[in-house]
């Protein structure tokens, strides 16, 4: 048990390290490695309990302009997304759920290293809010969607880090609260965050420190390496649970 809780500590503390530094990364890099220590929904929940923790603590260092209109419109793409999506994280088989990570981990790390470019609309902001809010509440991670489209997009740095922190503040605490209601949760699931904590906040310190220190070309390859490895993983441990 004790090494269990070694390594979900350095699983948030690299995670939070890297959203820090980079901008993105928390729960796509967390939620593979969590389902390696805790049951498919418990390791979902425990990722979007601490990016909501991450999320509100990084909200008060975001500057007053935003895209309000764009704002919304992700908000309203993702308000049925996140409907949508309860049904997969109830009824889909759960290691089909971790092929499905897996692979949909792999396909977002090639296209943002082949740097595919999508031009911006307000009917694609709604669809990308809504594909996002999809895999919030079905596994957990909505950031890859919103990293592809506002990547191609002529996006300045601050709006680039700031609409998908305002973002996902509001879209986390729906999905949970959608998953308590339609599923339930569990004490596990709420001591291993509380637990893990320390290891949220040390990793955005130290995040906020090497990204002063260090390029983020060099986070990025990281990133990149990192999920990687997590979603071939994922497709290899698991697929043969299903064949």
């Amino acid at each position: 048990m004790e090494e269990g809780w070694i390594f979900l500590f350095l699983i948030v503390l690299i995670s939070s390290l890297l959203q820090t530094s980079t901008g993105y990364g928390f729960s796509v890099i967390s939620t593979p490695f969590l389902f390696l220590l805790y049951p498919v929904h418990t390791a979902i929940q425990i990722s979007i309990i601490l990016s909501l923790c991450l999320s509100i603590f990084m909200i008060f260092k975001i500057g007053k302009d935003i895209d309000k209109a764009l704002l919304i419109r992700l908000i309203k793409g993702s308000s049925v997304g996140t409907l949508l999506g309860i049904p997969i994280y109830l009824y889909l088989d759960v290691t089909l759920l971790k092929i499905i990570v897996g692979v949909l981990i792999l396909i977002f790390t090639v296209l943002l290293i082949l740097k595919l470019t999508i031009k911006q609309t307000k009917k694609r902001d709604i669809l990308t809010g809504g594909i996002s809010g999809l895999l919030t509440t079905s596994m957990g991670i909505p950031g890859p969607p919103l990293l592809l489209y506002f990547s191609g997009s002529a996006m300045d740095k601050d709006s680039f880090r700031n609409i998908p922190l305002v973002y996902n503040l509001f879209v986390y605490l729906i999905s949970l609260i959608l998953q308590i209601i339609f599923s339930g949760t569990s004490s596990v699931a709420w001591t291993s965050s509380l637990i893990s904590i320390p290891a949220l906040f040390l990793g955005i310190l130290l995040g906020q420190f090497f990204f002063k220190k260090v390029s983020q070309g060099t986070f990025r390859l990281i990133s990149y390496l990192i999920l990687l490895f997590t979603g071939g993983y994922l497709i290899i441990m698991n697929f043969f649970n299903v064949t």
